[in-house]
């Protein structure tokens, strides 16, 4: 069973708190002992500085050298402990006998506590010792007269009094260390929300499998992907961005580069800067054409930076091609059903009325015609997929009661490369196919198309016995979405002059004198070398 992993919150909480806490503790303690020191000091000092003052009044120095003067040492110390509120002052001559004590009957005996020895042998000293007043912190100093030591003064502060200063100094201490932890608390659980937040709610562990998926998502796509950021520096490349890279020439692991001295040929600082996508654009890069989209990224309304998606144009010519041949081919069974469906309709009526002498002839005419037709086709034209599609297009006409006449010149040679061989059914299939369309109101339904191949070059020439095309359609007839016939039309020939295009040939349109129209394409065709 997988334990159960602590939320965010929580943990930013314990953590805080145990950081904050480890803190005031360790403070509280070093203060602690800070502030131990210091009371104790001042203690000290106190006590000191009462017993140096004794030690120097001519009162008491008097009061041990002569008896009649001894009753002012305790009206002198008396008055002095009253104002300093200290526990004890007491002088003592040099054998310890009190002179003056704070309980007058102690007058007179000895001093007791064992820590006066220093003192009565002319060294002043602190100690810590219990008296006859309980447990105290007493300063010694030694009472001299001239160069000679006639005494000594005890000055004694009550434990009590440090100790309770040190608690009240502890008290605060620790008051203010709960308060930190509180604030403490308090600003984790702030911390944590604001966290959160920006997280959109997620866990660390949520966002690690996000991470994850997403990661392992853009390396198993097809499309290549690159994303910049802001600055126009790469921030991420997936595989197959990387593969057609390669097939490129670019160096790899391109991550942190300016994008336009990776590849000059981009156009996504023009996305960063404008904030406009593009779609469907066709780029170069060393002589590999890539079909690439870009779009800008945005957060809060802001763009941080820029990706774009793209494939090898070069496979997606070969998968166009692929669709193209299987389109051709479902045309081509769904025209020849339909066309020997109505020829078994004519053989069966013949059949009912016994005219089995006109159903011979019939018969003949279909399989010498079909016949004829195929064979001229495969016979001039040696690229199997063009040949294929021309022989689909004659059973469609033949279905649309149209006469499509194909009018080999010469022998036309397989191209050197696949990709004409798409180019040019995509050609030839949109006029043929703008040809029918303008037969649909004409009586006479023509359609010739002529192919002559002459120094790597191919020539095709469509001609129609529609209506003909006025001046003003001829100048707009390729622009992308023109048609006379309604909505959603006008992109065959579009695609006709993109084709030529790409394979850098031209086209023109003429009117032949029988009226109709002529459309007459000439591209490069270099021909495939068979290897001897």
């Amino acid at each position: 069973m997988q334990k159960k992993r602590m939320k965010l919150s929580t943990t930013i909480i314990i953590l805080v708190g145990i950081v904050v806490l480890s803190a005031l503790v360790v403070t509280s303690i070093l203060i602690s002992n800070t502030v131990r020191e210091a009371v104790r000091h001042t203690a000290e000092e106190k006590s000191q500085v009462v017993s140096r003052t004794i030690a120097h009044s001519e009162i008491v120095k008097s009061g041990l050298q002569h008896q009649q003067d001894e009753q002012k040492i305790q009206e002198y110390t008396s008055e002095i402990q009253s104002v300093t509120d200290v526990s004890f002052i007491v002088v003592m001559d040099m054998n310890g006998i009190r002179k003056s004590h704070p309980k007058p009957e102690r007058i007179g005996k000895k001093f007791q506590g064992g820590d006066e020895y220093p003192v009565l042998h002319g060294r002043a000293s602190m100690s810590e010792s219990k008296g006859t007043l309980g447990k105290s912190l007493r300063s010694f100093t030694p009472i001299y007269d001239g160069d000679e030591q006639i005494g000594a003064v005890a000055v004694g502060i009550p434990m009590e009094n440090v100790n309770e200063a040190f608690a009240n100094a502890n008290r605060d201490i620790i008051l203010g260390a709960i308060f930190g932890i509180l604030v403490g608390i308090v600003g984790a659980i702030l911390l944590s929300r604001y966290i959160k937040k920006i997280l959109h709610g997620l866990e660390p562990s949520g966002i690690a499998q996000l991470l994850g998926e997403r990661n392992t998502m853009l390396q198993s796509v097809h499309e290549g992907i690159v994303a910049v950021n802001r600055d126009g520096r790469i921030n991420l490349v997936n595989k197959s961005a990387q593969d057609i890279f390669n097939k490129a020439g670019l160096p790899s692991d391109p991550i942190g580069m300016p994008i336009t001295d990776y590849m000059d040929s981009t156009q996504l600082p023009t996305v960063l800067e404008t904030g406009k996508p593009e779609h469907d654009e066709e780029q170069n890069i060393n002589g590999l054409k890539i079909l690439v989209n870009r779009v800008p990224l945005y957060v809060n309304n802001e763009i941080v930076g820029a990706i774009s998606t793209f494939r090898d144009k070069t496979e997606m010519d070969q998968l166009s091609q692929q669709l193209v041949g299987v389109q051709t081919y479902a045309e081509t069974l769904r025209a020849q059903s339909h066309e020997f469906r109505n020829r078994l309709h004519v053989i069966q009526g013949m059949l009912q009325m016994e005219n089995y002498d006109d159903l011979q002839l019939y018969i003949n005419d279909i399989v010498e015609h079909g016949s004829e037709e195929d064979d001229n086709i495969a016979t001039h034209i040696k690229d199997a997929a063009l040949a294929g599609f021309l022989i689909g297009k004659l059973s469609l006409a033949r279905e649309q009661n149209i006469t499509l006449t194909i009018i080999n010149k010469t022998v036309i040679p397989e191209p050197q490369h696949s990709y004409l061989t798409h180019e040019i059914i995509t050609i030839v299939g949109n006029l043929i196919d703008n040809s029918m369309d303008s037969l649909a109101t004409v009586s006479t339904k023509l359609i010739d198309v002529q192919l002559k191949y002459d120094l790597e070059y191919l020539y095709i020439d469509v001609i129609d016995s529609g209506k003909g095309l006025s001046e003003e359609m001829k100048q707009k007839i390729f622009e992308k979405g023109y048609s006379t016939k309604g909505n959603h039309r006008g992109y065959g020939l579009y695609l006709v002059k993109q084709s030529i295009d790409k394979v850098q040939g031209n086209i023109t349109i003429t009117t032949p004198e029988h009226a109709g129209t002529m459309f007459s394409v000439t591209i490069p065709y270099p021909e495939r070398r068979r290897e001897q």
